[in-house]
């Protein structure tokens, strides 16, 4: 039987995708799930690992790398500290049904952060991987392939937990659905025991948004079905399909649209216009039509020393001056995105 292992060996080539073990990618093996930006940075360090995730071996990212990654470019040694933190946390069981017994442990043995070069913004990031799961992505014989662009762009744990789950199970075959109890379905989301204890919150403040992102996001299609007894739901039914040409197009095109206006967009609200770019100076907060523009500069430019932003005027002026006549045509906006991810001051 192909091990996980291999088939992340072999796609080793493809950086839209990774591989991750089943039993991770179902979520019902880690206990104490950590947030929605912890889990991005997990599928972010097992798919670097790759084939290598089962051996005891550092292995090591560059900030500067992380930053290049959309969903990931704002962090620095403190947000990278705190989210290492969540993962060296989270528990993972591991359920050797051949041998008969549970393999807990954690996810990391240990990390380290390496900021002697931090201000030249070269902070290098090691990070070992605890021994059950080594033990776990060892013994995998099942994977999920994950879109890495839809992770990345997914806003809460509940979609991604969600997402990686079904992306498990969508190449089984003749696999289109999975029923869960709520208590199982509410240990997949990851909605921590005495919050949303009431089906109807679960269904409206976890499922349902993850479902709408999703759906929005990724080459599936999902779907819910609650199972009643009488009044109660006693489980839900999920359901999967992967989607067709033109809706899976539509999908990639919003992924490669800005955030801004996702979410109206997502719940079909009438779409804020896009104010026309300012034609002269830089961008402040207090100014309603450079609002927009300020959010896209400081969520995507690339930051000088220390991670300060740089004079955003002289980031627009440059801008100003590259786009010419086109300023105001209707790509304005993915080309400031680019602009400011590449600018080097």
């Amino acid at each position: 039987m192909t091990k996980t292992t291999q088939i992340a060996t072999d796609r080793a080539f493809d950086e839209t995708k990774f591989v991750l073990p089943a039993e991770v990618a179902r979520g019902v093996y880690i206990e104490n799930p950590p947030s929605a930006e912890a889990l991005k940075l997990m599928h972010l360090l097992i798919g670097k690992a790759g084939g290598r995730m089962a051996e005891d071996v550092r292995h090591e990212l560059r900030l500067a790398d992380i930053k290049k990654i959309d969903g990931m470019r704002n962090h620095s040694r403190a947000t990278l500290r705190k989210l290492l933190v969540e993962l060296a946390g989270a528990v993972i069981v591991f359920d050797d049904t051949e041998a008969q017994c549970e393999i807990i442990g954690g996810f990391l043995d240990r990390a380290k952060l390496d900021y002697r070069h931090e201000i030249s913004d070269d902070l290098l990031m090691a990070w070992w991987f605890g021994g059950a799961f080594r033990e776990m992505a060892e013994k995998s014989c099942h994977w999920a392939i994950m879109d890495r662009q839809t992770v990345f762009a997914l806003s809460s744990k509940y979609s991604i937990l969600l997402f990686q789950h079904v992306a498990s199970l969508v190449n089984l075959d003749r696999v289109t659905s999975k029923t869960f109890t709520v208590a199982e379905l509410r240990a997949v989301l990851g909605v921590p025991d005495g919050k949303m204890g009431r089906w109807n919150d679960a269904n409206r403040f976890a499922l349902k948004p993850a479902i709408a992102e999703i759906n929005q996001l990724s080459r599936m299609k999902l779907t819910a079905t609650a199972n009643k007894i009488g009044r109660t739901v006693a489980s839900v039914t999920i359901a999967w399909e992967e989607k067709p040409q033109d809706l899976a197009r539509d999908a990639k095109r919003e992924l490669d649209r800005p955030k801004v206006g996702r979410e109206a967009r997502r719940e079909g609200a009438t779409e804020v216009l896009v104010p026309p770019f300012p034609a002269t100076g830089g961008l402040s907060r207090s100014i309603p039509l450079d609002a927009h523009w300020r959010a896209l500069f400081e969520a995507n430019v690339t930051r000088i020393q220390g991670g300060h932003l740089p004079d955003s005027k002289l980031v627009c002026d440059a801008f100003r001056k590259a786009r010419g006549d086109r300023l105001d045509d209707t790509t304005t906006e993915k080309h400031f995105i680019n602009f400011c991810k590449a600018w080097r001051g």
